[in-house]
C-alpha cells in the first residue's frame, strides 16, 4: 500500500522555518531567565594523539525565551490549572507532573496564518493595538481561509519585524499589538488546538503595562486547554502569502516543565 505522505514528499515540499534563532542577548520577557551559550572546550584545548580535536557546548536557558510553547502548567487562576486541578498539588518534587510540557503531544496539524498586518496594509501594527474581532474576520475573508476545530492558528501583527531591534521588540514603553479577550474567546469557541503570534507575549500589551495582565493566557491555558506559541518568525511565510499549511511542532520532552523552546515548521506541497 502506497504511503500518501511519502508520495507528497517525493513530489516535493516547501518548508518555512517559523522559529527565531537562539542567540545570547536576544530580546525576551524580563520575567524569565535568559538564554546563555558557552563553549567549555574549543578546538585545540585538547588534541588527540592523531591530531584530532573536538569542541563542545553548554547552554542555560529559561523555557520561555526565544520561540517557545507554553504548557498548560504555565498559568493558574485562583490557584487552579486547566480542568480544575489544584496548582499546588500539581507540582511534585519541583516538577509540574500534571499539565507539564512533557504532556504536549507532537503537533502535525492544519495551520492557518491570519496576517492582520498585511490585510491592513502596514509593516507592523502600532504598539498596544488590540486586534478586534472585526479585524480578524475581515482578514480571514480577504485571505479566503477559515478556522476549523483542531487548527493551530498563527496571528501576524508584523511586530516580529522588530525582533532584531532588541528592547523595541519587548515594547515596554510602546506596548505590543495582539489580540485581546474578544478574539481570544472567539478562537476558543472554534475549538482550536493551539495559537501563536510573532510577539513576545502573544496577546496585546498596553503601553507601559508590561506583562501585568494577560487575560488571553487565562482564557487559553486555564479555561480551554489551548497551547500558546510566542516569539514566532512569520515574515517569510507572510511574504510568500501562504495562509494554509501543515504545521509541525515538537516540544522538548522536559518532564514537569512549564514550557519549551520549539522550532515550528510550516510545510506545503510543491517546490
Amino acid at each position: 500500500m502506497t504511503d500518501q505522505l511519502l508520495d507528497a514528499l517525493t513530489r516535493g515540499v516547501t518548508t518555512y522555518d517559523l522559529a527565531r534563532q537562539f542567540r545570547v542577548g536576544m530580546p525576551q520577557s524580563p520575567n524569565h531567565p535568559q538564554f546563555w551559550h558557552v563553549l567549555p572546550r574549543r578546538h585545540g584545548d585538547m588534541v588527540r594523539s592523531d591530531g584530532g580535536s573536538a569542541a563542545n557546548d553548554m547552554i542555560t536557558t529559561g523555557t520561555h525565551v526565544g520561540t517557545h510553547i507554553d504548557a498548560l502548567a504555565h498559568v493558574s487562576q485562583d490557584g487552579k490549572l486547566y480542568g480544575g486541578s489544584d496548582a499546588g498539588d500539581a507540582c511534585l518534587g519541583g516538577k509540574y507532573v500534571e499539565h507539564g510540557v512533557h504532556t504536549i503531544e507532537p503537533m502535525i496539524r492544519r495551520g492557518v496564518l491570519v496576517d492582520v498586518a498585511a490585510h491592513r496594509g502596514v509593516t507592523t501594527l502600532d504598539g498596544g493595538y488590540e486586534i478586534t474581532l472585526e479585524d480578524f474576520r475581515a482578514t480571514l475573508e480577504a485571505q479566503g481561509t477559515e478556522i476549523r476545530r483542531g487548527d493551530v492558528v498563527l496571528i501576524r501583527s508584523g511586530w516580529g519585524a522588530r525582533f532584531e531591534e532588541g528592547q523595541a521588540f519587548v515594547g515596554g514603553a510602546t506596548g505590543v499589538p495582539g489580540i485581546g479577550e474578544e478574539v481570544g474567546e472567539w478562537l476558543a469557541a472554534q475549538g482550536i488546538h493551539a495559537a501563536g503570534a510573532d510577539s513576545i507575549a502573544f496577546e496585546c500589551l498596553r503601553p507601559g503595562a508590561g506583562h501585568g495582565l494577560l487575560p488571553v493566557h487565562r482564557i487559553f491555558l486555564v479555561e480551554h486547554g489551548i497551547y500558546i506559541i510566542e516569539a514566532m518568525n512569520l515574515e517569510e511565510i507572510s511574504a510568500a502569502r501562504v495562509h494554509e499549511f501543515t504545521l509541525v511542532l515538537v516540544p522538548l520532552n522536559i518532564f514537569g516543565a512549564t514550557g519549551s523552546p520549539v522550532r515550528p515548521l510550516a510545510v506545503v506541497s510543491g517546490e
